[in-house]
């Protein structure tokens, strides 16, 4: 171990889901680059404090606080509450990093992550940042200026940061969701229903979609006559969903409801189970979710937030996607029952159709995306030695 070389990383990113599954991918790629280099990273976070950003501790990630102060391109009264947040935020970081002096930065944006940028910018320590849209969020496009290497997760983005250190590297996959993939029987033997019968695979998000929520469960008579449907809902609205799914499903047919069986999920730590298991997959559009329907290559229909909620991004990812042939857009505003009815009936009842959008979809994949960011921070930071 005397020939050891310790490297500290510094991490930074936060507000969602979507910010902090990326720096889990990057590190379970640390932690399997580290032995054969003879390395010891040491591994820090530098953001807001939240249910997303407390999995990271699970890998042995020192956990730094900073206020939530989140930049917005679009006028609110939240503006000026956020402004002394933003100056504080700003503050502690030049304070953290002076103090733990990382040999990198990694950042994924969102919320607080330009004050780790900045601060990182002011000691000459190298910053890669990894955008995952197709457009690049307002805190992302700030930290470009300042960023020694810029990634990104879908070609689009290219155009956009318009300079030489940005590379499309695709949006980075856990190692170890891979791994557990399994059959599609087995996956769906493992989660409980038939092997020989379609499943369609309902995604809420971990704050679930109300408005998804609710449509499905307006249309679960007819869905449950022709598959089986797997629902993760989301806390808020899983009760409601458990309750009127058991309902409908004593108003069907008995051998309809054994073969088409309703289950609800407020939550789940089996999505590689599901991805196996699913025919086809109805969900939001972020990044990491994309990025996970090409890697396991599932069908979806795409039903992105509505622009006012997410600066347009998932509208952007979803139909950057779509391209592909993987995966049907509905936009929420048209989201119809009729429309959705027959695209559901089209694909789960047509194989060729099933094998041709998981081809397609298997194209968007980049499975060097976890590592080729992993490599590149190490050797930002290496130069400094």
């Amino acid at each position: 171990m005397s020939n050891t070389k310790s490297i500290r990383i510094m991490l930074t990113g936060g507000g969602s889901a979507g910010h902090i599954a990326p720096i889990l991918s990057v590190i379970e790629e640390f932690q399997r680059i580290a032995p054969d280099n003879k390395l010891f990273i040491d591994l820090h976070y530098l953001g807001p404090r939240d249910d997303y950003s407390g999995q990271l501790e699970r890998y042995g990630v020192k956990m730094h606080s900073l206020p939530s102060a989140k930049l917005r391109r679009y006028i609110s009264i939240q503006n000026i509450i956020d402004i002394p947040k933003f100056i504080a935020a700003l503050i502690l970081a030049l304070l953290k990093m002076l103090v733990y002096m990382p040999d990198a930065v990694f950042s994924k944006g969102g919320t607080s992550a330009f004050p780790v940028v900045f601060a990182a910018w002011v000691y000459r320590i190298p910053i890669l940042i990894h955008e995952s849209d197709a457009t690049p969020g307002l805190t992302n496009l700030l930290s470009a200026r300042f960023a020694t290497r810029i990634a990104v997760g879908f070609e689009t983005a290219l155009k956009i940061f318009r300079t030489d250190a940005a590379a499309f590297i695709g949006n980075p996959i856990r190692p170890s969701l891979l791994s557990q993939r399994l059959s599609k029987s087995a996956a769906k033997t493992a989660l409980g229903f038939n092997p020989e019968e379609p499943l369609v695979a309902i995604l809420g998000g971990s704050q679930g979609a109300s408005a998804i929520n609710e449509f499905i469960l307006s249309l679960l008579p007819q869905l449950l006559s022709e598959t089986a449907i797997y629902h993760q809902t989301g806390s808020a609205t899983y009760e409601d969903c458990r309750v009127i799914g058991e309902s409908v499903e004593k108003e069907l047919p008995a051998d309809v409801a054994a073969k088409h069986p309703y289950r609800a999920v407020p939550f789940t730590d089996e999505m590689s189970k599901v991805y196996s298991a699913a025919d086809l997959i109805v969900a939001r559009a972020g990044a990491s979710t994309i990025a996970e329907l090409a890697a396991f290559g599932v069908p979806s229909i795409l039903v992105p937030l509505p622009d006012t909620a997410s600066n347009g991004h998932q509208r952007l990812n979803a139909y950057e996607f779509a391209k592909t042939g993987g995966a049907v857009v509905l936009e929420q505003d048209n989201l119809l029952p009729g429309i959705f009815l027959r695209q559901v009936k089209h694909i789960i009842g047509n194989p060729a159709e099933i094998e041709m959008m998981s081809r397609s979809a298997t194209s968007f994949y980049k499975p060097d995306a976890a590592r080729l960011i992993a490599e590149e921070i190490l050797r930002l930071a290496l130069r400094q030695y």
